[in-house]
């Protein structure tokens, strides 16, 4: 298990015009891949799980600190953007990633910490034979 002390964003929906028009939430995510980079994150294929430490806002009282802390983050940003903008970040082509899993939590501070999980490929396989004639 790796912990990075990288507050996780998820990806913005990108348009063209964004190649010359900088909107902050494009340079955030921008600063959030060099981030994922300059620390060496990397993930295998398949196998992985991701838990994203998501931030509680400083204007939240102690009391809901204490309350939420390590509890289920369900607002935005999504889990699947967030997976994809670190997916982004850690690969080229992550058409070739095929099985990981994602969370999202509260936390004091942003975190990303990536476990790798053992993975039966061959096993996976035999359960979904009858699925896949």
């Amino acid at each position: 298990m790796k912990v990075f002390d990288i507050v996780p964003i998820g990806k913005p929906r990108m348009t063209r015009r964004d190649r010359w028009k900088k909107r902050p939430c494009v340079l955030g995510y921008f600063a959030f891949r060099d981030q994922v980079r300059a620390a060496g994150i990397t993930l295998p294929n398949s196998g992985y799980h991701v838990t994203c430490i998501m931030p509680m806002p400083p204007s939240w009282s102690r009391k809901k600190r204490e309350r939420l802390r390590g509890q289920m983050h369900e607002q935005k940003p999504d889990k699947d953007n967030l997976e994809k903008a670190l997916l982004d970040a850690v690969f080229k082509d992550d058409a070739k990633v095929w099985n990981g899993m994602i969370s999202k939590i509260w936390g004091e501070k942003g975190r990303i910490i990536v476990d790798c999980v053992p993975f039966d490929v061959d096993q996976y396989r035999e359960s979904l034979e009858d699925f896949t004639k």
